[in-house]
Parts: C-alpha cells; structure tokens; sequence
C-alpha cells in the first residue's frame, strides 16, 4: 500500500486512515500536529528561557546548518532550502519553526518570492 499524501510505501497493518484517507505514520503525524512558524505563546516562552537561563538551546546540526546557509545567501525559499539540506519539507518547516521561535530566522520577501533570512 501506498501513503495517499507523499506516495512512500506503507507496509501491511502499519497505515493509519485520516479524513478518509490512508497515510504513513509521518503524513498522519503532519496532520495531526500541523507546524506553527508563527506561534506568539512559542517565541514568549523561548524569551523567557533565555531570560531566566533556563535550560539551554544548543542548536541540532540541521539548525546550524539552516543558519549557515542564510548567512551565506541572505535568504532563500524554502524549498531551495530543503533540497540544499537534503531533507523533507515538512522536516525543514519544524526546523525553521523553533528556529523562528528563538528569534534566528524570519520570512520575508524578494522580488515577490517568500524567503527565510536570519532575523
């Protein structure tokens, strides 16, 4: 069986259907719990934390690397960001999400075209 949203194999048993269609475990999970790149609460707590030095955040290696790239190029889609990456859209969009949320990243626009720069 095939997953209807992003066509990968799903083995036997494994797909879950949702809103009347059969999904892999990712796609039902993109679905259940969309991202929010622009979540107020998010970016709020995340001051707090660094305010009150609470915890840490230690950048993943993809985020370093998402921050290298727009360093370089001051700003790409994101599309042309997940192929440099190599990875999934989605995977690149929760990425930017906490990136955006600490105040690393924003969205902006160049020549009518949406890109993320650093903020």
């Amino acid at each position: 069986m095939k997953c209807d949203k992003c066509k990968s194999s799903i083995k036997e048993g494994e797909e879950l259907e949702l809103h009347g269609q059969f999904l892999c475990e990712d796609c039902c999970m993109d679905a259940l719990s969309p991202t929010r790149i622009c979540d107020p609460w998010a970016v709020h707590s995340a001051k707090l934390f660094t305010e009150h030095n609470v915890g840490s955040f230690e950048l993943t290696k993809t985020q370093q690397e998402i921050l290298d790239i727009l360093k370089d190029t001051e700003g790409v889609p994101l599309d042309n960001l997940a192929q440099r990456l190599k990875i999934k859209l989605s995977d690149l969009e929760r990425e930017v999400a906490a990136l955006r949320h600490m105040e690393k990243v924003r969205g902006g626009l160049r020549s009518g075209t949406k890109i993320i720069c650093l903020w």
